[in-house]
Parts: C-alpha cells; sequence; structure tokens
C-alpha cells in the first residue's frame, strides 16, 4: 500500500515547473511504496496566495484516501502552515516537512494575506513529526526567516544546510529519508 504525500509547490519564476525537479527527486529517493501528489496551485497572483492556495490544499488533503504527509517548498510552505494554523482537519497527517517557508511580516498590503495569525504556533499540531529545512546560502527566503520559525516552534525539528540554495540543490534525499523514518 502507498503512503500518500501532497507536496505544495512554490511561487514567482521558480514556480510549478521549477518545484517539479525537488519533486522527482523527492519521488527518485522514496521508491515505489510513496506516491506524491503534486497539483498545480491555481495561480501565483495576489490575492489569491492568502485566499485561493489554504482553500486548494484544503480540497487537495480532503481528496487524498487515507493517511497523507505533507511537503511543501516556500510560498508553498507557508501556505501549508497558514492552512494547518487557521483550519480545522479530520485527515490523518502523519507529517509535515516545509522547504524555505518565508515567515511574512510587514505592514503592505500585498503581504497581509501571507501572513500568519498571532500566535499561529498554539494552533498548529504539536503531536505530528514537523521538519523544517533551509539553507545558509538560501537567497530568496533569509535564513532569519528560519530562526523565527524555530523561536516559534520549539518542538518541530530544524534541518539547517551550508550549501544548497533555495531549491537545496534539487536533490531531497534528506527530506525522503526524514519521511522514511516516521
Amino acid at each position: 500500500m502507498n503512503k500518500h504525500i501532497l507536496f505544495i509547490q512554490g511561487a514567482g519564476d521558480v514556480g510549478y515547473e521549477g518545484d517539479l525537479k525537488l519533486v522527482t527527486s523527492l519521488r527518485k529517493a522514496l521508491g515505489t511504496d510513496y506516491k506524491v501528489h503534486y497539483p498545480e496551485m491555481l495561480t501565483d497572483k495576489i490575492p489569491f496566495f492568502g485566499a485561493g492556495w489554504p482553500k486548494q490544499i484544503g480540497e487537495e488533503i480532503s481528496s487524498i484516501k487515507g493517511a497523507v504527509i505533507l511537503a511543501g517548498h516556500s510560498l508553498g510552505a507557508s501556505m501549508l502552515l497558514k492552512y494547518l494554523s487557521e483550519h480545522k482537519t479530520t485527515k490523518n497527517i502523519t507529517g509535515i516537512f516545509l522547504i524555505a517557508p518565508p515567515f511574512w511580516s510587514g505592514n503592505q498590503d500585498w503581504v497581509q494575506p501571507l501572513k500568519l495569525q498571532e500566535n499561529f504556533y498554539d494552533k498548529l499540531p504539536k503531536d505530528i513529526p514537523t521538519f523544517f529545512y533551509q539553507s545558509k546560502d538560501d537567497d530568496v527566503v533569509p535564513f532569519n526567516h528560519f530562526t523565527l520559525y524555530k523561536k516559534n516552534i520549539p518542538w518541530a525539528i530544524f534541518c539547517e544546510m551550508t550549501h544548497g540554495g533555495h531549491q537545496l540543490n534539487n536533490d531531497l534525499t534528506q527530506v525522503a529519508n526524514d519521511i522514511k523514518s516516521l
């Protein structure tokens, strides 16, 4: 029986096509015991990040039969956190794997729908293994975002890499090994 993983893409210039390299790496490293679902998100235009993505994430989670492991990259990872902290789900989620999620802040109008609610960490499931990954040489999401998550979600496991950039060199072997360890 396959274990199901829902992988949510990042946005911008990389987006769906760019993150397909991450998904391909994950599929290869996991092997045939896992099925990686990789839906294309509806749009990467504001304001849909804050409204449309969490809605679509909920629909995608609900469409998977049985337990699911959640994974996301960049904006997709931050939208998974937004969804999990703002919506209830009855789905059996067995792991959460977040790669280079931005920690949205600021007062600009465009960033408001992306930001996590105050005390978001109190609403996250603490009984689900949660992993964060980021490279120190990420030139898209500043490394201090990783530190902010570490401060706010102390029960999670934080894996920092020295090299790999924003895409972790398109190599998710470590993420796959952590998924297999569940």
